[in-house]
Parts: C-alpha cells; structure tokens; sequence
C-alpha cells in the first residue's frame, strides 16, 4: 500500500512539472533607484477639512460589488454648495484593498470619482473566471494543482489586464488628483502582508510603477489552490538602494510593535537573504483581509505626529471618516446541528474562515487604536504650533481651534442590514463571476451600509452643517495649493 502511494505520488509530481505554465516574476530590476516614496498623502487641492479614507475586505466579485456600492453612496452624498458644489466621493484620499476588493480599490484609484462608475458593466456583470480551470475532476487539473494551483498567473490577472486596466502600470496612479492606493498580498515564507508600495519594491531594486495594475490585483487574490502563487523576483540586486530611516530604526527598536517589525524584517531579508531569490505571493486575506494594515505601518513609520498628513494638511484637517467595507459571509453550517462532523472539506473551510475572521477582527481593531491614538497627537500637534504657522496653512485664523478634529473608524458589512437580506448575501460564494441578480443585491447593500449607518451618518451630518456655517460668513475658499506627491 506504502508503494502504491509513492508511486501515486510521483506521478503526480511528474504530471504537476509537465502542466506547469507561467509563474515567471511580475517584476524586473534596476541597477538605479529613483525613489518616489514620499511621506505624505496627495493634497487634492480642496479646502483640506474632511479626508475620507475606505479599506476594502475580501471576497471575490461579492466584495468587489458591495465596495461599488459603498462608493455609490459618497458620490451621492453632497457636502458643500460654496464655492462649488462638493460630493463626499472627492475627498476619497486613501483607499485599500485585499483579495476581490482590491479589483475595485485600483480601479477607483487609475479612474478617479468621476470616471469609476462603469466598474459594474466592465467588471462585476463580467465572468472573469472565463479560461480559468475550476474543477479537480479532470487528472490534469489536479497535477496542476499538487503542483502548486490550478491556474498560473495568466489566467486572472491576463483577464483584467484585457477588460479592465488595460496595460496600466502603477505609473497611472501617480496623477495629483489621485488617491493614494495600497494593494496587499501574503508573503507566504516570511508570513506577512506584501504591500505594493515603494518602499518595497525601492527594497526589491524594482521600480512599481512598471509594474501591472493587473498583476498587483491577481496576486492580491490568488486563492490557495485555485491560483499558484505570484512570484516577484528578489535576487539580491545591486543598486543604490539606501534603506528608509523608519526601517533602520524599527529593525534596532525592541519596542516597536510585532506588526512593524516582521514587515521591516520582510524587507530587510528581501535585501539580504542569499535564500530568498523569489517572493512567493498569494491571497492577501490570508494576512489582512480587510487591507487595513498598510494605514497603521504607515503611522508607526511616521517619524513625526501628524504623518502620513503633511503639516498644512493636518491644520486645515476638520473631520477624518475611515470606512472599513468587510464583504464577509457568516453561513449557517449544518454540522452544527448534529454530533459527527465536519467532513474534511468542510474542516478545512471552517479552518480558512476561521482564520480569515479573526485576521478581519484584529486588523480593525489595530486600526482603531492607532487611529485613536493619532486623533491625540494631532490636537497635540495642532495647539503646540504658533498663530503665524497656523494662519500659514490655512490662509486664515477665522474659525480656528486647535481641537476641532475627529477621526471615525467605522466599519460597513452584511451584519448592518436586516435579516433577509443578510441570509440573501450570505448565500452569495466567493467567485468571480456571479448572476446580475446577487451583483446588484451586493451592490445596493453597500450604498444601504453607508446610509443608514448612524455614526457615518451623524460625522456627514457634522460636515455640512460647518459647511453650511462657512458659507454663511462668506468666507473666501481657501487658495488651493499644489498637489502634493501620492504617499504609497
């Protein structure tokens, strides 16, 4: 029996090294940085008061479908009519995303508030599954998934490449009216979340704006088993890399915070690790399934109080609102009701689910408290500076107080809707491609979120009623300033 099973499995490996197809690297090398990481995020130009920021969870079309409906809702939420009129979507700064929801925190990110909304017809009423393998059933299906997935990186990421990106590379996102995107992977050897952002490939002698939208995307969903892994090439380089003050000083700091460490020694080992000549990447809901970490790694590397906000914009900065979009599911499972079970299958699920929940849990909390916990140093921060600096920044002393600000984390799901609509969601799989029916239910369940979610309700609220005041006293609209460089 013990021989029968070798022989079994050699076979299988041979077959999964003859099904192999394409997992060369997303990435090519470079003998010179430029580096274009900055500290701060984009300064759109406005009056700098509200800065909306969204974080996208996982879940294939169902997640990337309720965060169009979450966006539908800001585009219609109107804030200002002085000097011009203002939708709540305009002050979208920052948005993250991991897995299906970072198909639409890029997309968002290369078109913009005006120019997103055909994301349902090119996207979430499209079968991106078209070409790819999704069965076991055939033998070759499953040597290639022994071998490492079912499908290689051309299966997802050449679909969206054809039907939605279109070619764009990272380079696309660096327009001064763009939000800053994070787009979050899993380093499945070190463990961590693999973040496309500049300080990491700055670290990989990679430049990311050659990179693909669409193969940042692919690797952010690609599923265990479904997908083999997306490789981007490590080598050890040699370039005029010069390490990031923040990670030399995370990397000799015992008091850092575990989260900040393990990313900076993921750095650091794709430097100087001689074993580490790729990155092996997949699913980013295995590390951070609502994309929320590279927000708090981007506070704990701010060498200053108000980072990632420049100065003038942490002083004109009135109302920060953080919309965590979680598309996660909660079925009811049968094996509940009786002594035996789980089977197998549904063991390893319930284990993926797990696991995946309580990522989702402690991401929101971590970004809570950091969150909190900047809300403290930026009054701190506001009050310390001198009346001359403030009038500076703002243009103006009228309306001043230091202590005006409010930073919200609150988070949207499935949980804030009612009971049949909750089990009609909760029914919807984890796929990209699903009937137009369960696309616009997840749809308008997002748009439902957000306007019927009181405290989101009550900051908007807040938002207008100062607008309304300002417009009252006829204050000149502060001059708009030059944009400043996307913080990725």
């Amino acid at each position: 029996m013990r021989f029968s099973i070798s022989l079994m499995s050699a076979a299988l490996l041979t077959l999964s090294a003859c099904a192999s197809k394409d997992v060369g690297p997303i990435n090519s090398h470079e003998t010179t940085i430029h580096s274009k990481r900055t500290d701060y995020i984009a300064d759109h130009g406005n009056d700098g008061s509200t800065v909306v920021a969204l974080a996208f969870s996982g879940g294939g079309t169902r997640s990337a479908a309720f965060a169009y409906g979450v966006l539908q809702a800001l585009d219609d939420i109107v804030i200002d009519e002085y000097p011009y009129k203002r939708r709540l979507i305009e002050n979208v700064r920052l948005v993250s995303g991991a897995s299906g929801g970072a198909v639409a925190a890029a997309y968002y990110g290369m078109t913009g508030p005006d120019h997103y909304r055909d994301f349902r017809e090119k996207f979430l009423y499209r079968n991106a599954e078209a070409g790819l393998r999704t069965s076991l059933l055939p033998p070759e299906n499953v040597a290639r998934a022994i071998g490492g997935g079912l499908n290689d990186r051309h299966g997802l990421s050449q679909w969206l490449d054809t039907n939605l990106f279109h070619g764009k590379t990272f380079a696309a996102l660096r327009r001064s009216d763009a939000p800053t995107v994070w787009i979050t992977a899993s380093d499945i050897y070190n463990r961590t979340p693999f973040h496309f952002t500049y300080d990491t490939f700055d670290a990989l002698c990679s430049d990311l704006d050659k990179v693909r939208l669409a193969d940042a995307v692919s690797a952010s969903a690609a599923v265990p088993v479904a997908f083999a892994p997306v490789v981007v090439s490590a080598n050890q380089k040699q370039c005029n890399y010069q390490p990031p003050q923040w990670l030399k000083d995370t990397l000799t700091n015992p008091d850092v915070s575990l989260r900040l460490n393990a990313y900076a020694r993921s750095l650091y080992a794709y430097r100087n690790d001689p074993q580490q000549h790729y990155i092996k990447l997949l699913d980013g809901a295995l590390t951070d399934n609502i994309g929320v970490t590279p927000f708090a790694l981007a506070r704990a590397a701010a060498k200053n109080p108000h980072g990632p906000l420049s100065p003038a914009e942490a002083v004109k900065l009135r109302k920060l609102i953080f919309i965590v979009a979680d598309a996660g599911t909660e079925g009811e499972e049968p094996w509940v009701k009786t002594v035996h079970g789980p089977i197998l299958p549904e063991v390893a699920a319930a284990t993926a689910y797990t696991a995946i929940s309580a990522s989702v849990r402690d991401g929101f909390d971590a970004l809570k408290f950091a969150t909190n916990q900047w809300q403290k140093e930026l009054i701190d921060y506001r009050c310390s500076l001198p009346l001359t600096k403030v009038k500076e920044y703002r243009g103006s002393l009228q309306g001043w107080n230091c202590k005006d600000l409010s930073l919200i984390v609150e988070a949207v799901s499935f949980r804030d809707l009612d009971g049949p609509t909750q089990n009609n969601l909760n029914r919807i799989p984890t796929r990209f491609r699903l009937p137009k029916q369960q696309v616009d239910l997840a749809v308008a369940s997002g748009h439902k979120a957000v306007m019927q979610h009181e405290r989101i309700q009550n900051a908007i609220l807040d938002i207008q009623k100062f607008a309304d005041v300002r417009k009252s006293e006829q204050v000149s609209p502060v001059k708009r300033t030059a944009a400043l460089p996307v913080f990725h």
